[in-house]
């Protein structure tokens, strides 16, 4: 046998091996997964009721209009005190490291609460407003509106969808959509899939438009700890 044909068949052999592995790690990615969609939603919406940002009517929850955004910071340390109370903290960040994200056209800021290679969970938004793409994700997103509201649309709609305190914006992995932080908007974000895909999308726009190297920098410093500090602990 050639040198060529047996170096053809290595390649073969390694893209089978690697394709198994690959296969067999997505069909136990969910066994790793430590937060629930539901529980976040049901801890988001607590969170909005008990700070009054949320008022039940006849069993029906209808956004109460805050004067600023600073009326979010009380619903977003109680939903970090509850998530120290249900999750281990290990996987949990200890404190609140705020960096700036340019993704898709769209900017805000944000602060992760926990990273690793299944799952992300961030604190994320603007007072100003923003607009841009979604991304074409390999997870799917869950987007928990604290404060304001966040608009989006599919190709081929007629009409916005509109997300208020409350709701949650529901983005299933391969889909995209264009969406709009209208005016100022302050979000809960949740994916859960293969994350380390998503980073290009998340670091793009800082290497082809802003040039901000600090926080390229810090994005990754900051996701890669928390990412790798997790595996260690036995959280893919």
């Amino acid at each position: 046998m050639s040198k060529q044909r047996v170096f053809l068949v290595l390649i073969s052999l390694s893209v089978v091996c690697f394709s198994i592995l690959i296969g067999y790690i997505d069909s136990i990615k969910s066994h790793h997964y430590i937060f629930d969609p539901e529980q976040l939603h049901k801890l988001a919406q607590r969170a909005l009721l008990v700070n009054g940002h949320l008022k039940n009517i006849d069993g029906k929850l209808i956004p109460v209009p805050q004067e600023n955004a600073n009326s979010t910071r009380p619903v977003i340390d109680y939903i970090v005190a509850e998530l120290r109370k249900t999750i281990d903290p290990r996987f949990l960040t200890n404190e609140e490291e705020w960096i700036f994200n340019n993704a898709g056209g769209a900017m805000g800021a944000m602060f992760i609460i926990h990273a690793s290679f299944t799952e992300y969970l961030i604190i994320f938004g603007t007072p100003l407003g923003t607009e841009g793409h979604t991304g074409l994700h390999t997870a799917d997103d869950y987007f928990h509106i604290l404060y304001g509201e966040q608009w989006a649309f599919s190709a081929g709609a007629l009409e916005k969808e509109i997300y208020q305190a409350g709701s949650v914006h529901f983005l299933p992995k391969g889909t995209s959509k264009q969406f709009k932080m209208h005016k100022g908007c302050w979000a809960l974000e949740y994916a859960r899939g293969w994350i380390p895909p998503m980073m290009p999308f998340g670091l793009a726009d800082t290497l082809t438009s802003t040039l901000d190297v600090k926080t390229f920098y810090h994005t990754i410093r900051i996701s890669g700890r928390e990412m790798i500090r997790n595996l260690f602990q036995g959280k893919i």
